[in-house]
């Protein structure tokens, strides 16, 4: 569960994977702010209208000249309308083109993700990840338009100056009044802003963890103890989202109430001015819209330094998990044509993120190609362990794997996996088809060969029977079909492509007997000529292989024939 703790306060500049997108679309920007300089513009030429038809029309009673300016006015405000459209529009572009780049770097940066480094839950990563909205929505709003208010306050100034004089230190006074508000309230509002995503993503982490396991959670009676984990973490989300809204709510509220007493300010002030015939009605209007437009970006501004503290956090909280190096070579690395399927193990060492004790220790032994070995050993004795460093989905803490006399670091993970098939013991299968989920990773794979793996794995046997067959659109992580039916499917997966190396981990557990016999007589011809490491508890699938490796306490005790293990460890059991 992720916690406020694992959240800090962001630093530092802008990385490559949110500077490159902004960087890409900075010409729509510049349409934006141009945009918005115009509508600044027509905003004062508005208050000019008014003051001039106070002043000369009306005293005057200029009917002409009022249709004149009137026109004028009415092409101003059609034009006003046009350009806030587009801003709007090219506002929206720019941040669906972010979302789609950001998007997709983060989305191939955990598909890279190494896992020796630790991962967060699944419900905290995936609430990370939607923290890219945060991102989104702060530069696909009106970021840009508030940037470029800011030169129009002191413009504003100069406007309300030029017509009532003094009259400007009404809004000249209160614009400090309220920039001193909002940075006062700005590092509550940055600790804030982190307290509340921790919160989030262990809300998220919670609701995922429950519906990904809804089954276990009903059939262990596990709702009430995840009910006041979900409870815990609701309170503590809303407790720091109410923290951070009513802090924001100082500086909003200020911003709001300066507008409406520069406004007023004005008003009470031109009135004297008036008397003293240093203004006159329209221009005492017209200062009083003005004033209210000087200080009305502040309030746009102050919303803004709320809205950039959860941006920045939310940044800096993805910019941790993307500075992360990811999995494989460092540089270019080897990309491997053929594998010819020798396995080394030498002297290595392992430990899991976070684990006291080391999985493996010293653990060395070789597979010559076409060499048929078996793991065995009690449960927690490194079996599963060896078969994850094989497939390079960890690196040794510290010795050598090695494939075909190269060291798996130095090949590229898509060219080592594409000459691997492996299969764990979770049978973990995709949203998508039946052949989605057998021909994934190995697009190549036509339907003669999809088919011939089935009819190995005998997934064939019950595929064939179903209306869609291999078009059957399985539901999330293959609900709705038993758990001998899913493990068929992962062999055929594991087995499709006829791959140099084979990693099997408990093939048969999900089957019955007679099954198991069938598959058993299979996978003799199919293994041949090939590297396989079996992991097993059954003395059955022995006769699959030519030897064994025995592990305890993630080290390697014994190795050799089947027969010669198997005697060993009746003699030791026999003492």
């Amino acid at each position: 569960m992720v916690t406020n703790s694992e959240v800090d306060i962001p630093r530092g500049r802008l990385s490559e994977w949110l500077a490159g997108p902004l960087r890409k679309n900075r010409a729509i920007y510049l349409k934006v702010g141009l945009a918005a300089m115009m509508v600044n513009f027509f905003a004062l030429v508005t208050s000019l209208f008014t003051m001039t038809v106070y002043d000369r029309v009306v005293p005057n009673n200029a009917t002409e000249s009022l249709v004149g300016l009137t026109i004028g006015l009415g092409i101003i405000l059609i034009f006003d309308f046009a350009l806030k459209l587009l801003r709007a529009y090219f506002v929206d572009v720019a941040g669906a083109r972010i979302d789609r780049d950001v998007g997709r770097a983060i989305f191939q940066k955990i598909l890279d993700m190494r896992l020796d480094l630790g991962r967060k839950s699944t419900g905290g990563l995936a609430g990370l990840v939607r923290e890219i909205e945060t991102l989104r929505d702060f530069f696909a709003s009106a970021t840009v338009t508030a940037l470029v208010d800011v030169p129009f306050i002191f413009i504003t100034l100069a406007v309300i100056a030029l017509i009532g004089g003094s009259i400007v230190w009404v809004p000249l006074v209160l614009i400090p009044i309220v920039i001193l508000t909002a940075l006062i309230t700005q590092p509550m509002m940055r600790k804030l802003s982190a307290e509340t995503l921790g919160e989030a993503l262990g809300k998220q982490a919670v609701l995922v963890e429950t519906i990904g396991s809804i089954e276990t959670v009903k059939s262990a009676n596990a709702g009430p103890m995840l009910a006041a984990r979900w409870d815990q973490a609701v309170q503590g989300h809303a407790g720091a989202s109410l923290r951070q809204r009513l802090v924001s709510t100082i500086a909003i509220n200020m911003a709001g109430t300066a507008q409406t007493v520069a406004y007023t300010g004005v008003v009470i002030f031109g009135v004297f001015a008036i008397a003293d015939r240093t203004l006159t009605m329209g221009g005492l209007i017209a200062c009083s819209i003005l004033a209210g437009r000087a200080v009305a970006p502040l309030g746009t501004i102050t919303h803004l330094l709320t809205r950039i503290n959860a941006a920045r956090t939310a940044y800096l909280q993805i910019d941790r998990l993307m500075e992360q190096p990811p999995e494989g070579p460092a540089g270019e690395g080897l990309r491997l044509q053929h594998l010819e399927g020798g396995i080394e193990f030498r002297d290595v060492d392992f430990r899991y993120p976070g684990a006291a004790e080391l999985a493996l220790t010293g653990v060395s032994f070789r597979v010559e190609p076409g060499e048929h070995v078996a793991l065995i050993g009690p449960i927690g004795s490194g079996k599963s362990t060896i078969a994850r460093l094989l497939v390079g989905l960890y690196p040794p803490t510290s010795g050598l794997v090695l494939v075909d006399g190269s060291d798996i670091r130095q090949l590229t993970t898509t060219s080592l996996r594409k000459k691997m098939g492996a299969l764990f013991q979770d049978n973990v299968l995709l949203t998508g088809t039946i052949r989605d989920n057998i021909k994934l990773g190995r697009e190549e794979a036509d339907d003669e060969e999809m088919l011939r793996a089935s009819k190995v794995s005998l997934a064939h046997d019950f595929v064939s029977r179903m209306p869609n067959g291999y078009d059957l659109v399985l539901a999330d992580r293959g609900d709705g079909l038993s758990g001998g039916q899913r493990q068929s499917i992962a062999m055929a997966r594991a087995l499709v492509g006829r791959p140099a190396i084979l990693v099997l981990d408990e093939p048969t557990s999900s089957v019955d007997t007679e099954t198991e016999s069938r598959l058993i007589a299979n996978l003799r011809a199919e293994f041949e000529g090939r590297t396989l490491v079996l992991i097993t508890h059954r003395p059955s699938l022995l006769a699959l292989v030519d030897r064994v490796i025995l592990l305890a306490h993630g080290r390697v005790m014994m190795d050799g024939s089947p027969d010669q293990i198997t005697r060993k460890v009746s003699q030791i059991g026999a003492r």
